[in-house]
């Protein structure tokens, strides 16, 4: 089964995708700083912070006897967290607890590119890199390197090396001193000398929660733009053509919305054309339908034996035309009733007992369930027509296989009434088709058994004009249920039910 990710989850996967790449991007740099001096602009602040201790670490090594020098390089550890010794310009221990180095900050040291002393006159010039010849200690040059500044990070077991080269210089010790402060962590932050990760951290989580907020109004604004169209569009192809988006948006989305408007405008007219058609063609066929049937009595009265039986079927013909005019009739009047009717509060008890008594026969048992003060809002007219279609059809298909129920239960602010059946149902795949006007499913809703195609129809749109809707499922094993949803209402200032029903059957 594909995972359907709605545009919401979309956006903000993409947006969090973008944090990952990054985090990505700043881990590459990060762990990158390690192969460059701390002129780097990564390191920048750790080279400021270095540079400062190393400072007050010679300056007061500058005031302080050589025999103290052990107890100011413990003091200053101490302070920062971290161990500090000082080595010469050939990587050979000069001044604190660390006495060997690693291969890797050993050769930091010594490979740093030589400075020629100039001769008088002589313009500066790039250094020259290391001659092959001065490959052994004991060749190198004497004279001095260039200033060093490092971050470099060794393993097994991972450590930190902080490098910077200075001049210790003190009376007492005569010359001055060319050194290389070493500094040694076995973490990253090297006591803050590199960086403090906990103003990090939170930086991190602002910028975090400010992305979310910043972003979280575009994409509401486009998911909620987007959900209105899908119940719009959901709205018109349930046949409600009278819905429109009426966004108010100057962008693409806007654009859709008005076009969703037009075309529920459009599709309105054109099925209202239809339906009016239909209603028109229905009324002027009533007066000639009338003075058919009125001549086809006559003549029954007056026809001979053996002419009786072909009058007789005229007759029916007759009557079917009838009737199919008068559906079409209910259906053009349910239809463009819909702008003109007022809703109001019923009792679904008393409504529900008018449609029994309209379609109940002695023949078929009718279970009712439904609580006296069950309350909707609806046209009464309106509603008693869908309900005694629903049983008519009901009844015509499923008496034989057992009792009709009709149900009502409160559902939140809704209240659902469902009519089942037990008879053979409806195939799944003509389910969504069968409220369409003049479809029949030809194995149950043939002609020869009465049917026109638009009981259905009817009930839909009486349904759609009491602002409820209507649905068909086939219950297990066997049998149909149509169910009804309308908003509920309170029961009081209702009139009191004319026939009492509340529980059982007919």
């Amino acid at each position: 089964m594909r995972l359907r990710l709605p545009l919401y989850g979309k956006i903000l996967a993409w947006f969090f995708l973008n944090l990952v790449a990054v985090a990505a991007v700043f881990v590459i740099l990060f762990n990158a700083q390690f192969r460059f001096d701390l002129d780097w602009f990564f390191a920048s602040g750790a080279r400021e912070r270095i540079e400062a201790v190393r400072d007050l670490i010679l300056g007061e090594l500058a005031i302080t006897a050589p025999d103290d020098w052990n107890a100011v390089m413990r003091r200053y550890s101490e302070a920062h967290r971290v161990r500090f010794a000082l080595f010469d310009d050939d990587a050979k221990p000069f001044l604190g607890e660390i006495t060997t180095l690693p291969d890797e900050v050993r050769e930091r040291i010594l490979t740093r590119i030589p400075i020629r002393p100039r001769r008088p006159g002589e313009p500066p010039a790039a250094a020259p890199p290391l001659p092959a010849e001065f490959s052994t200690e004991a060749q190198r040059p004497r004279w001095p390197r260039l200033p060093l500044r490092a971050l470099m990070r060794t393993t097994a077991p991972t450590q930190y090396w902080l490098l910077a080269s200075g001049r210790l210089e003190n009376p007492m010790i005569g010359d001055s001193v060319r050194i290389v402060l070493v500094a040694k962590s076995d973490t990253i932050s090297a006591g803050g000398l590199v960086f403090d990760p906990k103003p990090w951290f939170w930086l991190g989580i602002g910028i975090l929660v400010f992305s979310l907020l910043f972003w979280l109004p575009l994409v509401r604004g486009i998911t909620r733009t987007i959900g209105q169209m899908k119940t719009a569009t959901r709205k018109i192809a349930d046949g409600r053509f009278d819905v429109r988006v009426n966004l108010r948006r100057h962008d693409e989305l806007g654009a859709l919305g008005e076009s969703i408007d037009q075309m529920a405008a459009r599709l309105d007219g054109l099925v209202s054309g239809q339906k009016r058609f239909l209603g028109d063609i229905a009324h002027e066929l009533c007066s000639p339908l009338a003075r058919l049937q009125m001549a086809l009595g006559i003549l029954e009265q007056r026809a001979a034996q053996d002419e009786m039986s072909y009058v007789r079927a005229a007759s029916e013909k007759a009557e079917q035309i009838a009737g199919l005019v008068g559906e079409l009739l209910s259906f053009s009047k349910a239809s463009f009733g819909a702008a003109s009717i007022q809703l109001r509060k019923v009792r679904l008890a008393e409504i529900a007992s008018e449609a029994i008594r309209r379609e109940k026969t002695d023949a078929v048992e009718i279970i009712v369930d439904i609580a006296d003060d069950l309350t909707v809002s609806a046209e009464p007219d309106l509603l008693i027509r869908a309900l005694a279609n629903l049983l008519r059809n009901a009844i015509r298909h499923a008496a034989a296989s057992g009792p009709i129920e009709l149900r009502a239960a409160r559902d939140g602010e809704d209240v659902t009434i469902s009519i089942a059946d037990h008879g053979p149902g409806v195939p799944e795949e003509e389910l969504p088709k069968i409220f369409d006007a003049f479809y029949r499913v030809d194995s149950s809703r043939a002609r020869d058994t009465g049917g026109t195609g638009l009981g259905l129809a009817i009930v839909k749109t009486c349904i759609d004009s009491c602002s409820g809707t209507v649905t068909a499922r086939n219950r297990e094993p066997h049998g149909l249920e149509m169910q009804i949803r309308l908003h509920a209402v309170s029961a009081d200032s209702v009139a009191a039910p004319l026939t009492g029903l509340q529980k059982g059957s007919f």
